[in-house]
């Protein structure tokens, strides 16, 4: 549903498939400070962290929950998801078992054995008992829209991209986006896709901002697709997200950048406003 950007030299992809494409951000914190859903001073919203093994979430789900975010390092959890693979199902098996590549192997099955426990955890349930399923594009009717589980309120997303896996859950339809932030030679390639108007202030940055600057745009913009359901079936030029130091505000939306790794960018994208992502009122 969704369009990867590689790093410059970055390789690997799932057997039979195309290469996954990656992309990604600005210097940060090795974690970002702070308690569990507070912010930095800039009042950008601050993930909590999964633990392999740990207690997640801690409490079930209610519509009142509001918006969550995860951040999970792959290293650290790739030998208990190995352990627990038995909690995905067969369609995750086939994938995780058809990448080429132990580290492309690993991020997958991180990625989809914390997306089970969380949601496992938030419903209550076993994670190997929780069913998913696509709901509809919205632009095509196709069985490819955002990800769910049958008969409940909570929607969620999943992103990752290097070391990193980022997980976002609402009682709104939600998209979260992680990247790497790629070589000069890649964001030369690729910035043509975007709005005039972010084309415009990538060119008004001397190179060496570009990078952070074109990741940014890039997490904001599929962050935004990935909540509507369209993904890049939706022309990425279309909508304007800005690649400034703040998000564009768009009707109905509430976009917002999510503090991460170095060399990293993420945002998360909630319908309606009311449901954004906790923010404390300063730093720690």
């Amino acid at each position: 549903m969704t369009h990867r950007i590689a790093p410059d030299g970055a390789t690997g992809r799932p057997r039979g498939g195309p290469a996954p494409r990656d992309t990604g951000p600005e210097p940060g914190p090795t974690r970002p400070p702070g308690p569990a859903g507070g912010s930095g001073s800039s009042g950008s919203p601050l993930p909590r962290w999964l633990e392999p093994a740990g207690r997640s979430p801690g409490r079930p789900w209610s519509p009142d929950s509001g918006t969550e975010v995860w951040f999970v390092r792959v290293p650290e959890h790739a030998a208990y998801a190995e352990a627990e693979r038995a909690v995905l199902d067969a369609e995750e098996r086939r994938r995780a078992d058809a990448f080429v590549r132990p580290p492309d192997r690993d991020r997958y099955q991180v990625a989809h054995v914390a997306l089970r426990r969380l949601l496992g955890g938030y419903l209550a349930t076993e994670p190997r008992s929780v069913e998913l399923t696509r709901e509809p594009c919205p632009g095509c009717g196709g069985p490819h829209g955002r990800p769910a589980v049958p008969g409940t309120p909570l929607h969620f997303s999943l992103s990752h991209a290097g070391d990193l896996v980022l997980l976002a859950f609402a009682p709104v339809p939600v998209g979260a986006d992680v990247e790497e932030v790629p070589g000069e030679r890649t964001v030369t390639e690729v910035a043509s896709a975007l709005h005039p108007g972010e084309r415009a202030e990538l060119a008004a940055l001397p190179a060496t901002g570009r990078p952070f600057a074109f990741t940014r745009c890039w997490t904001r913009k599929e962050a935004y697709l990935k909540a509507t359901g369209t993904g890049l079936s939706e022309d990425p030029a279309a909508t304007y997200v800005g690649a400034g130091p703040s998000p564009a505000r768009l009707a109905g939306w509430a976009l917002t950048d999510i503090p991460a790794l170095p060399g990293y960018a993420a945002a998360c994208a909630v319908r309606g406003t009311q449901h954004r992502p906790p923010a404390a009122d300063s730093g720690g």
